[in-house]
């Protein structure tokens, strides 16, 4: 039987897309393989979101192409619809697919190993693309990546997503629907929504993100929905009152705010300001004391200056998130913020993320010792390391607790005893005896 090996680089909703398109080749007798072992086809999704993803992406290639020189290897995702020429030219690619082919992959592929190896490569007008590639991740007992959205309508000075994965569109809420029972079936009790701008479904269909999460919340089998990222000028009163009353949507908020001083924004071209997120992030911390929120936010943009970067420290340092995704500003071709005048210096952007992380070492370690003594559920998973397992609680705090194979895909009533610094993890106790999913 053929083999296959995929690497996925990138965000959630690559991941995603990664597992459907290999369960379709499972499906039709390929045996997956790791990617660091030798296969006859290997599948790279790639990312493009900054410099060093570019980088990581090329350095992929290069070592698949060493472990199997012989492979079939096809490049797609976001690097490959914004770059696909300087793909092409890696030494061992075969072929590089355009945004909009990725859903046929097993179709190429197919072809290619009929009719014998030819270098490919097939764009796409991303501007024109209407179709949705649904999918969703399996494999793992506790959890399911499920993708509901795609593409950008937003233009950000910085980013490449719109050019990478053309305008908003996504499927209609009940085939989203189906989607999620398919996940209930198989055991699975967690579901992550993602997107590239998840608040804005519904452009394709009429519908709004609430409609989603309403019918998701009615789903029987699935107990936690997450919302990966949406974006604070999406995430409505209507939406966050919905929340507290909803069964199945966790305590748990990711926001990208990327600059705190209103100035920067303006230049992102954000579409809010600092004051609107810091009424998102109250009307949350009202709704839900115990909300992990995590924020995103990019050092050193052009123009930044000094007390503009420490506007943003200290706002960050105000509004005390649970975590924060740091990432140095990175120049993207074709981007209006790659030519924009007093570029920072990169290593003053490093030294720039190296306060954030800081910052955010110590406020995640703050969040923890703030539940100590709560009492919450765990949802056990099932990798073992260092003979201990871990899971995450309805507000994602990390536990661990002594391996025990009947735990996994458990949700387990505990109680928060303290941190551990070491393995940045909750100790815990048992409350109760797991509740076992049938």
């Amino acid at each position: 039987m053929p083999s296959i090996a995929f690497i996925t680089l990138g965000c959630k909703l690559n991941f995603a897309e990664t597992s459907t398109l290999a369960r379709r080749f499972i499906e039709a007798g390929f045996v997956r393989t790791l990617p660091s072992q030798p296969a006859d086809v290997y599948v790279v999704n790639t990312c493009s979101v900054t410099e060093q993803a570019d980088k990581k992406c090329r350095q992929a290639i290069r070592r698949l192409t060493h472990l199997n020189p012989t492979a079939l290897v096809v490049v797609t995702g976001c690097y490959a619809q914004l770059k696909p020429d300087e793909v092409a030219q890696i030494e061992g690619v075969d072929l590089v697919l355009g945004a909009d082919r990725k859903g046929n992959l097993f179709e190429y592929v197919n072809n290619l190993r009929t009719k014998g190896k030819a270098a490919a490569i097939l764009p796409c007008d991303i501007r024109a693309v209407e179709s949705f590639f649904p999918a969703f991740s399996s494999g793992d007992r506790t959890r399911s990546f499920l993708k509901v959205q795609d593409g950008c309508d937003y233009h950000c000075s910085y980013c490449t997503i719109p050019p990478a994965r053309g305008k908003s569109r996504n499927n209609a809420v009940a085939d989203i629907i189906r989607e999620a029972e398919t996940i209930a079936a198989s055991g699975i009790r967690e579901i992550v929504l993602t997107g590239v701008n998840i608040g804005d479904f519904g452009k394709s269909t009429g519908e709004s993100f609430l409609d989603l999460l309403r019918a998701l919340d009615r789903v029987a089998g699935i107990e936690r929905i997450r919302v990966s990222s949406i974006e604070p000028n999406l995430l409505t009163d209507a939406m966050i009152e919905w929340m507290t009353q909803a069964r199945t949507i966790m305590p748990h908020f990711h926001i990208p705010l990327q600059s705190g001083c209103d100035r920067i924004l303006a230049l992102m071209r954000r579409r809010y300001r600092r004051e609107l997120f810091a009424q998102r992030l109250r009307r949350i911390k009202d709704a839900f004391p115990h909300a992990f929120i995590g924020i995103d936010v990019i050092a050193g943009f052009p123009g930044e200056r000094d007390e503009d970067f420490y506007d943003t420290y200290s706002f960050l340092e105000y509004l005390a998130p649970a975590f924060l995704h740091v990432f140095p500003y990175s120049e993207r071709p074709g981007t209006p913020a790659a030519t924009m005048p007093d570029s920072i210096p990169k290593p003053l952007r490093t030294e720039r993320v190296r306060a954030l992380n800081s910052l955010c070492a110590r406020l995640h370690r703050q969040f923890y010792e703030q539940h100590t003594g709560f009492e919450t559920r765990v949802l056990w998973e099932s990798a073992c390391k260092d003979g201990l397992m871990a899971g995450f609680t309805d507000n994602y705090l990390k536990a661990e607790t002594p391996f025990r194979r009947e735990y996994v895909g458990c949700l387990q009533p505990v109680r928060i005893t303290g941190f551990n610094p070491l393995r940045r993890t909750a100790f815990c106790e048992a409350v109760a005896v797991p509740d076992r999913a049938d």
